[in-house]
């Protein structure tokens, strides 16, 4: 049986056991990262995640030792000292006037090292931050590392609107570009609330289906397109990708919905004035810069 233990974010490492090691499904064991000897829970791995890891399989670690009572005491006085750091510098941050939004303070286990994780919009000069940490915790090092706001959910963790889990907390492990784009070719209300994430970036799974939306559009003719329906001559003014029909305006001024089949498009323009679905449109209330939805350098660092 292979076992590994899901180090910060979704990053899933292979087990180094020792043979006569008796190592259990969901057990915290001791083990030693690059930042040092930290705690995680042991998972067992399936058979075709093994045959996956045979071709490229991630770094191994080794495991120092499986928690006893007295560890699991020592970690949860950990966790709260975890959070009272938390708390400490950030109020250290704000005193020193710094823009700084910090997401997590982790400890390793010896608690000679402790990391806080943080976002910014621009590049911080904390060197004097930096003193005030090494004051306010002796003989630790400190490591404050910048991460991006994307990382910062999936570390945090939480549900998305579709009701599960984060992507990022689950199975996506590299963050691909998104843009507004996506939602715009895929008829998506243009509003914040339906395309964003925690992270305040557009969703990732924007990219999951875009290439199927682009092959139904190849099908149907474009917004704006004039066409001759069983009724006569109209103009499309909205795409339904999923339905594969479009709604389409007839010149009398009514509106109906074809299947791709009751309709053929017509060369020219046809004269008949639509108005794109508002849904396409932030809706009024809403003031909102549509360019800090897309990835920018702040969205991911990789720094975790």
């Amino acid at each position: 049986m292979k076992f590994a233990i899901r180090v910060i974010k979704n990053i899933f490492h292979p087990l180094k056991v020792a043979q006569n090691a008796n190592i259990k499904h969901g057990q915290y064991v001791l083990a030693r990262t690059d930042k040092g000897e930290e705690v995680f829970k042991v998972f067992l791995v399936n058979n075709e995640i093994q045959k996956i890891w045979e071709k490229h399989q991630p770094e191994p670690l080794s495991v120092v030792r499986i928690m006893t009572p007295e560890d699991m005491k020592t970690y949860e006085e950990q966790k709260k000292l975890e959070v009272e750091a938390f708390y400490k510098c950030r109020d250290l941050a704000l005193k020193r006037n710094l823009v700084m939004k910090f997401a997590q303070a982790r400890y390793t286990f010896d608690r000679k090292k402790i990391t806080f994780y943080y976002t910014a919009p621009e590049r911080v000069d904390f060197r004097e931050l930096l003193k005030d940490l090494t004051k306010e915790f002796p003989r630790v090092r400190i490591d404050l590392r910048h991460i991006g706001v994307r990382d910062e959910t999936s570390i945090l963790q939480g549900q998305g609107i579709c009701g599960q889990d984060y992507c990022c907390c689950r199975f996506l492990k590299k963050f691909e570009q998104v843009n507004t784009k996506l939602a715009k070719d895929q008829g998506i209300p243009m509003t914040p609330g339906k395309i964003t994430g925690a992270c305040g970036r557009l969703l990732c799974c924007l990219n999951y289906e875009y290439n199927n939306y682009i092959d139904a559009a190849k099908t149907l003719p474009p917004v704006g397109s004039g066409v001759m329906t069983p009724e006569g001559v109209g103009k499309v003014f909205m795409v339904n990708f999923l339905k594969k029909t479009v709604n389409v305006k007839l010149e009398d001024g009514k509106t109906k919905e074809y299947n791709k089949e009751e309709i053929e498009m017509i060369d020219g323009e046809v004269d008949i004035e639509i108005n794109i679905d508002n849904n396409l449109n932030y809706q009024e209330e809403e003031v909102v810069d549509i360019k800090t939805l897309n990835d920018d350098k702040n969205s991911t660092t990789g720094n975790i």
